[in-house]
């Protein structure tokens, strides 16, 4: 007898995700991944004056190196979600690793801004997009009870890395000049090599468990049973060929799933999230340079900043602990407009601040809702569009963001030559995330209330991740199908018909125990064939 493939649909069982275990590795890595990522565009920066001064240019030309690395990471989401789909998280995430480090060794040796901006800025951007995107895409796979802390977890990368990359720059730039210390961050950048090969698929050590299982079976169906074992066989072998047959057609996976755009919950959270980054980032670029117009001296004035970093630090962790309640995991996408709406009216409350104590109170509160909001931005994303779709959902947000980067802090250095005055800046970046979180929480709340009259269930913002019970229900489907058809059914097929039936009641247990959003019913399976649910094995943890 062979073994038969999981893939093949013999053990119809999805793989869960194990909330701990290798995942806290994963979370590690993904830490890393999210911390260089946002961290290492800005700390460049403290290499911008010697860069001036030796190719004899102005600021902002060497600030086109940060922006370059920004609209890399945002702009190329497409094409990061095309390459996991295709050839999975590990490869890609390796690959950029190499890119990443390569570009910032190149940019070592080059002779002009040109040659920066084609090896810091185009392939150290390139390759930290192919990072970022995937460590996200991991983190969603090995966690689903405890994502929201986990998501908080990895968001605080950010401001940790950011706290220790500027320092570190400048010490380097002290004593290697700004060569020397592009070469040795180029081989901190090798260390995204090390969390991409941490990133081991989820099936992987599945399969051996099952693997395992598998043999214990055959060794059952060896036993001298009579005339009843060549029949498991046959009907085994031939339920493996019809499985096989139908799995063929869904061994296609999309290389870009645009169908997302039909749920109107991520067209909402696509139409929020691109009016948010218009005003988000303003603040705290302009936040220096406007406390030294209010007479504030440089060294405080760049204090403030770091203000902002050590809150942020605290705040996101502690805002996904918040966020994975069981009360409030349900509508999260209600405390994501919350906390939208809370830095919103900290930058209109802000704009008058005209002492040092002021910008303090206004960073206080600025990196509490700053944390907020990075905490929560793709927790919601994932509870919007599952885990199966979140590849491709990502890819396409980033991309859309990516115009609002380019479109939001550019726009407000404008307006502050034109109109000297930063207080008109403050309101109206303001007021942009205040109108974000306005029409998140509205628009979330006409959809949820359409979609509790409809009788088919829709995708809204508060229900997410129910394509893993309707994969189940497929293969519940299939099993049954298999058995209906043969008089004389194997135990083999009611063994498959029992694992599809006991993982679709639990899937959809964990789904209603967790409060998704979905009204009552919603995702259940019923057992079927008389088998009980309480006969159900847990699967071992990793």
């Amino acid at each position: 007898m062979g073994r038969p493939d999981p893939e093949e649909g013999q053990l119809p069982a999805p793989v869960k995700p194990p909330d701990g275990g290798w995942g806290w590795i994963v979370l590690l890595g993904c830490f890393v991944i999210t911390g260089f990522s946002y961290a290492f565009p800005k700390a460049v920066s403290v290499y911008f004056k010697e860069l001036m001064k030796d190719f004899h240019v102005g600021y902002s030309d060497t600030a086109w190196i940060s922006s370059i690395m920004l609209a890399m990471l945002y702009g190329t989401g497409p094409v990061c979600s095309i390459m996991v789909n295709q050839f999975g998280c590990r490869p890609v995430m390796l690959i950029g690793g190499l890119l990443a480090s390569a570009g910032m060794i190149l940019a070592s040796f080059t002779t002009n801004i040109i040659e920066l901006y084609l090896t810091a800025g185009v392939l150290t951007g390139l390759g930290m997009a192919l990072n970022f995107q995937p460590s996200l895409i991991m983190l969603g796979t090995y966690f689903d009870k405890r994502r929201p802390l986990a998501n908080g977890l990895a968001a605080a990368g950010s401001p940790v890395f950011l706290s220790s990359l500027s320092p570190l720059g400048q010490v380097l730039l002290e004593k290697f000049g700004w060569r020397g210390g592009f070469l040795i961050m180029g081989g901190l950048l090798l260390n995204c090599c090390t969390c991409g090969a941490v990133m081991r698929p989820l099936d992987m050590g599945m399969k051996r468990k099952m693997g395992k299982a598998q043999d214990k079976y055959e060794a059952k169906e060896m036993l001298p049973i009579g005339g009843k074992s060549e029949e498991g066989i046959s009907t085994t072998d031939g339920t493996k060929k019809g499985k096989k047959a139908k799995k063929k057609p869904k061994k296609g996976k999309k290389l870009l799933d645009f169908s997302i755009f039909s749920n109107r919950g991520f067209i909402i959270y696509t139409i929020s999230k691109f009016i948010l980054v218009l005003g988000l980032f303003v603040p705290p670029i302009l936040l220096v340079n406007y406390a030294k117009d209010t007479g504030v001296p440089d060294t405080e004035a760049a204090f403030l900043l770091s203000i902002i970093g050590f809150i942020d630090i605290f705040a996101r962790p502690a805002c996904g602990m918040v966020a994975g309640l069981k009360w409030v995991r349900p509508h999260v996408a209600y405390l994501f407009s919350f906390s939208m709406l809370f830095n919103g009216l900290t930058d209109i409350c802000s704009a008058r601040a005209s002492n040092y104590t002021g910008l303090v109170i206004f960073c206080v509160f600025f990196g509490i809702s700053y944390g907020m909001v990075g905490a929560l931005q793709f927790e919601v994303l994932m509870a919007i569009v599952g885990s199966q779709k979140f590849s491709s959902a990502i890819g396409l947000v980033l991309l859309i963001e990516a115009f609002a980067v380019l479109i939001g802090p550019p726009s407000a250095g404008r307006l502050v030559d034109a109109l000297k005055n930063y207080e008109v800046i403050f309101y109206l970046a303001g007021s942009e995330v205040v109108l974000s979180a306005l029409f998140l929480g509205v628009a979330s709340y006409c959809c949820l209330n359409r979609g509790k009259k409809e009788p088919p269930p829709e995708n809204n913002l508060s229900a997410g991740g129910g394509s893993d019970t309707e994969e189940v229900e497929s293969d519940v489907q299939e099993a049954e199908e298999h058995s209906s058809d043969n008089h004389q059914p194997a135990h083999s097929t009611d063994n498959a018909v029992v694992a599809a039936n006991e993982e679709a009641n639990h899937v959809a247990e964990e789904r209603s125990g967790e409060g998704g959003g979905c009204p009552a019913g919603d995702g259940e399976v019923l057992a079927r064939d008389g088998y009980n649910v309480d006969q159900m094995v847990e699967r071992d943890s990793f």
